[in-house]
């Protein structure tokens, strides 16, 4: 497949014209006590609050995230932009770093399964893909947002939970060895087949 850029340009990045800010993410229950309590989560200043608590309760990765792997990012933020995040070591405090593991995982699996023509297309698509995701005009479901990018960006093992997928090179429905490698990253149901519970969307 060809990708033509409506967004981005080539070699400028993705996020050109967006401000960054840093703000606190605090959700409390009816009674008024803290349940989650961030400081230093970095989102797009065009963000509501809700938004931000949001990526910064449910969907920054806290564990499991090695310094030396949480930097690919960066590759499109100026320095004077980057915070905490770009050292690594503490889990996911910057939204450009889901970003990244989100849009890098899905071009990567493009790749493997021949989707696009060329590189120029895969990393059209990639940059498009993070100018959308920062601009709130197009979203995964949650479990993407949960566990697509742990394995592939930072190399997060974890044990196989039933999933299965289609493997792009035999084209055959292949059960995954790991949670986060292969994961289940869609809404789900529960089949009965040949006596085994599995997972599928």
């Amino acid at each position: 497949m060809q990708f033509e850029r409506r967004f981005t340009k080539k070699g400028r990045g993705p996020y050109q014209g967006i401000e960054w800010v840093t703000r606190k993410s605090e959700i409390r229950n009816t009674d008024g006590k803290a349940v989650f309590h961030m400081e230093g989560a970095i989102v797009p200043s065009t963000w509501s609050q809700i938004a931000t608590d949001i990526i910064a309760q449910k969907y920054f990765r806290k564990a499991g995230v090695p310094a030396d792997k949480a930097k690919a990012w960066t590759a499109f933020v100026p320095r004077d932009q980057r915070g905490p995040a770009s050292e690594g070591g503490e889990g996911e405090t910057d939204a450009r770093q889901v970003f990244h593991r989100l849009a890098y995982t899905w071009t990567e699996w493009g790749k493997k399964a021949g989707y696009f023509d060329g590189e120029e297309d895969a990393s059209a698509f990639y940059d498009e893909l993070l100018y959308m995701l920062a601009r709130q005009m197009a979203a995964p479901n949650s479990p993407q947002w949960f566990n697509t990018g742990l394995h592939a960006v930072y190399g997060i093992e974890g044990p196989a939970q039933g999933h299965y997928y289609v493997d792009p090179s035999s084209g055959e429905v292949t059960k995954s060895s790991s949670a986060y490698a292969r994961p289940q990253p869609h809404a789900c149901f529960i089949l009965d087949i040949e006596d085994d519970l599995v997972n599928e969307g």
